[in-house]
């Protein structure tokens, strides 16, 4: 491998595009597939995702306190991604393959089981692919240019997961969708692996005790502070995502597929352009307040979702919630390697797989959040499911995805300002470098 592709930040990209393609098809479908088109209660839904709830709690630092342990000649991390990549495809297809005639309480454990086996084998590759940053770009301004870079692949794969998705499945079905899917993501990860290489420094060191471990990222206040503002914006996230079918067709009342595609294509598209903006300003206000900043704004660009009607609307009011969600896509990282950077300062040692593990269980839970608002705001209007809309669930929808969605972020931008600026941005930037063989 030439050395200019080693870790370069534009490769290890293409891993949030190999991801994030099938995993928006699943966060803005999965519900639409079940509750809308085949009739599963959103009651039985929101169990299906508390029960995993309870095992996600346990295996996220289970398998970051693993991948931190692993020792390997090639590397900690890689090893974990390959392993997973096939069961991720088998896990994938198998949410979108429900065998015809499943009805009642056997959809529901269909649901259930296959939600279990592929959000778990999701979070070995999240948790993995997701440590590979901190140790890969040092220093704010590396990781600020490879974050935005980052996010420009994830809103390419949002745009494909989320546009491209009602005609592939309108034309051959959900579960030929799912495989095509699934092919891109082998193709696009086996691109970003073959391209990173781990600092061996990392592996030579001793990894805490589980115990140990634990007690170190349970200490760290400003970890926690972070991580739960950014939960709460991530429930958005995925409101905005899981929604926005509903909203189409209740609210705007598009009446094609082509026409549900095009207003999505509006909110991601709109976003490719603003990841540069918000580039610039993390580098002109620094992490933390860029951080703060976007959370205020993304508020602000959902209040048009309410007052949008028809296709017209719907596409401006979406460019408009692009502009806040580029904000929160581009602006964490930044903060969360810093974290990572005095952790290490203090312990010793590099643990980007617990405390990656962690976040991902905080920011996952926001997956509940927005079930049980689903599930809640659901039974205020009388939505149950496909089969049985209830009197008003137009209300309903421009309630989940503007009135909620603004409250979240409220209490996002609260949580922030009690952390302080000090504790997490140096007084001297550290040189700006990422790391290659």
């Amino acid at each position: 491998m030439k050395n200019r592709f080693v870790n370069s930040p534009m490769t290890y990209a293409f891993g949030m595009l190999a991801m994030m393609i099938p995993v928006q098809a699943f966060s803005s479908f999965y519900s639409f597939y079940y509750v809308e088109t085949l009739g599963l209660g959103v009651g039985l839904a929101t169990l299906a995702r508390t029960i995993y709830m309870i095992w996600d709690a346990v295996d996220q630092p289970m398998f970051g306190y693993l991948s931190d342990k692993t020792r390997t000649r090639w590397g900690r991390r890689k090893p974990w991604i390959y392993s997973a990549m096939p069961l991720f495809v088998l896990t994938f297809v198998m949410m979108f393959s429900v065998p015809e005639g499943t009805s009642g309480m056997q959809l529901f454990y269909w649901f259930l089981i296959s939600l279990m086996l592929y959000e778990t084998v999701s979070t070995v590759l999240w948790v993995n692919y997701g440590a590979l940053f901190p140790e890969l770009y040092r220093g704010d301004k590396i990781r600020a240019k490879a974050s935005a870079i980052q996010q420009v692949f994830q809103i390419i794969a949002l745009l494909i997961g989320s546009a491209l998705t009602p005609l592939l499945y309108t034309n051959f079905g959900f579960d030929k969708m799912s495989m095509v899917y699934a092919l891109a993501f082998v193709v696009f990860m086996w691109i970003c692996m073959l391209t990173v290489r781990e600092q061996p420094k990392a592996s030579l060191e001793q990894p805490l005790k589980l115990g140990d471990a634990f007690k170190e990222t349970l200490k760290n206040k400003e970890f926690w502070l972070f991580n739960i503002a950014n939960s709460f914006a991530q429930t958005v996230n995925g409101l905005l995502g899981s929604m926005i079918p509903f909203y189409a067709k209740y609210v705007l009342k598009l009446e094609s597929e082509g026409e549900v595609s095009i207003f999505l294509a509006s909110v991601f598209v709109s976003v490719i352009p603003l990841v540069a903006i918000w580039y610039g300003v993390v580098r002109k206000l620094g992490g933390i307040r860029a951080w703060r900043l976007a959370f205020l704004m993304y508020a602000l660009s959902v209040i048009p979702l309410w007052f949008a009607q028809g296709l017209g609307g719907g596409i401006a009011a979406g460019v408009s919630a692009g502009f806040g969600l580029a904000g929160f896509l581009v602006t964490p990282a930044v903060l969360s390697g810093r974290i990572i950077d005095l952790d290490e300062e203090r312990t010793g040692r590099r643990r980007e797989g617990m405390y990656t593990a962690v976040a991902g269980f905080i920011t996952r839970s926001s997956g509940l959040i927005s079930a049980m608002a689903f599930w809640i705001v659901g039974m205020a209007f009388g939505y149950v499911s496909g089969k049985n809309p209830g009197p008003n669930p137009e209300m309903a929808f421009k309630y989940l995805i503007s009135v909620i969605p603004f409250c979240l972020l409220l209490v996002s931008f609260v949580i922030s300002l009690v952390l302080k600026r000090s504790s997490l941005e140096p007084a001297v930037a550290p040189t700006d470098r990422h790391l290659s063989v």
